[in-house]
């Protein structure tokens, strides 16, 4: 079989594994001519609480998602009134809410430590995801899902939406990304203010902080402006789209001088694009460039 029959047979399985579904989740392209998929969180009964189905169904759509070449954009929302109300609690196959009665200490304390670090590679394959993926938050947004929505490369919500770090008034520690990611993106005081106290903010104070960057009316508002949005990256160059997600998250955790030079590093291949020429020439032309699919 020729490379490029394999490639594309892999691609075909790739899309065929999407149709067939999820269990917790509800992935779809909305739109024929847009090339964005939605990751929708799909257990509103249960408020959408993050169950061990959820942790591998997650990373199994994302890296889905960054294989096929008609995502170019994903959106990740929620089903009903709710994004999320954290990790589920004492659900079938929790780790966290097994019995360890008459076990050894320190073999449970590893077995923990296994789940905690899956759950966390869970979250953290959206932000590994090479497409950028949008949150859209309504209603609350708890725990887990503030975890979530922090791996996302940008965040948008409803007025109605209020956002909640709740693990401090569960006695823990937040253990799935937010108090890495947050104060990167809130800052540390911030970001130490709603871990520390467990404060409810609503959805201005969160665009106050930076946590989202824009507030819609409603629901059907949000859904409207974040289908807008993403559409428009969608029709970017990929390398750029990719190459840009990339780079700022290179940059986020390293100096300045080490991103300068990762930077530079990326575009010294990535400059003799075709999707370059193809920008150039349709500006020149006064029309819509047409660029490659990946």
């Amino acid at each position: 079989m020729a490379s490029g029959d394999r490639s594309s047979s892999e691609l075909d399985a790739a899309e065929a594994e999407l149709r067939r579904g999820f269990e917790t989740l509800a992935v779809a392209r909305p739109d024929p001519s847009a090339a964005v998929y939605e990751v929708r969180l799909n257990r509103p009964a249960q408020r959408n609480a993050l169950s061990p189905a959820a942790f591998a169904e997650i990373p199994r759509a994302m890296a889905l998602l960054d294989r096929i070449p008609s995502a170019r954009a994903v959106v990740f929302s929620a089903a009903g009134p709710h994004f999320c109300s954290g990790i589920e609690l004492g659900g079938p196959g929790n780790p966290l809410a097994a019995s360890s009665k008459g076990a050894d200490p320190v073999a449970v304390a590893e077995g923990l430590r296994r789940a905690i670090l899956d759950m966390q590679a869970a979250l953290t394959a959206i932000e590994r995801c090479r497409k950028p993926v949008i949150a859209a938050v309504h209603g609350t947004c708890v725990g887990a899902g503030v975890d979530l929505v922090a791996a996302c490369d940008i965040r948008y919500c409803s007025k109605d939406a209020t956002f909640v770090v709740k693990e401090v008034d569960m006695a823990i520690v937040a253990d799935l990304g937010t108090l890495q990611r947050l104060p990167r993106i809130i800052g540390y005081g911030n970001a130490a203010e709603l871990a520390l106290t467990g404060r409810r903010i609503t959805a201005m104070e969160a665009k106050e902080m930076g946590l989202v960057s824009r507030v819609f009316n409603s629901k059907q508002e949000l859904d409207a402006g974040v289908a807008k949005v993403a559409k428009e990256i969608s029709e970017k160059s990929a390398l750029a789209v990719m190459g840009t997600k990339t780079v700022l998250l290179r940059s986020r955790d390293v100096t300045v001088e080490q991103g300068l030079e990762h930077v530079a590093t990326w575009n010294a291949a990535m400059l003799r694009s075709n999707d370059l020429k193809e920008a150039i020439k349709a500006f020149l032309e006064k029309r819509k460039p047409v660029f490659s699919k990946l």
